[in-house]
């Protein structure tokens, strides 16, 4: 599946929720199923800097493509990292560098997450895109 597909998928199955409580409810349960990074890795290196709480994400590079491993101590945010796990995982470097992140804004979440917390799903997507790049130019 491509990047938008994933997304256009992730936005169909937000429509189906009635209320923001029903997709919380999703976004933890989506944290819950999250592949998570080896501890070992939860050191500033791979911390996002920008998030309220505490996350961690890697990127691993099997056979041209990334899959990104991650994990938070908050429950909303493991969600929120899932969902962009979900979408960016399983791609090329050159895809997700140039991937435009629509889903976002589509199934609501910038209005309706706290300031802090869209900061910090805007640090997430920016060091995904980031570690994207330089696995890019690595070649």
């Amino acid at each position: 599946m491509t990047i938008n597909e994933i997304q256009d998928e992730l936005i169909e199955e937000f429509a189906f929720f009635e209320d923001w409580m029903e997709k919380y409810e999703y976004i933890i349960q989506l944290g819950k199923e999250l592949p998570l990074i080896d501890d070992k890795y939860k050191t500033e290196e791979y911390r996002i800097k920008g998030c309220q709480s505490q996350v961690w994400l890697r990127p691993d590079v099997e056979e041209g493509l990334v899959h990104f491993k991650a994990d938070s101590d908050a429950l909303i945010t493991k969600g929120l990292v899932s969902l962009m796990v979900k979408v960016l995982t399983n791609h090329s470097p050159k895809e997700i560098a140039e991937s435009e992140l629509y889903f976002i804004d589509k199934i609501g979440l910038k209005e309706h997450l706290s300031p802090t917390r869209a900061n910090g799903l805007l640090s997430m997507v920016k060091q995904m895109k980031l570690y994207a790049m330089a696995l890019e130019a690595r070649g």
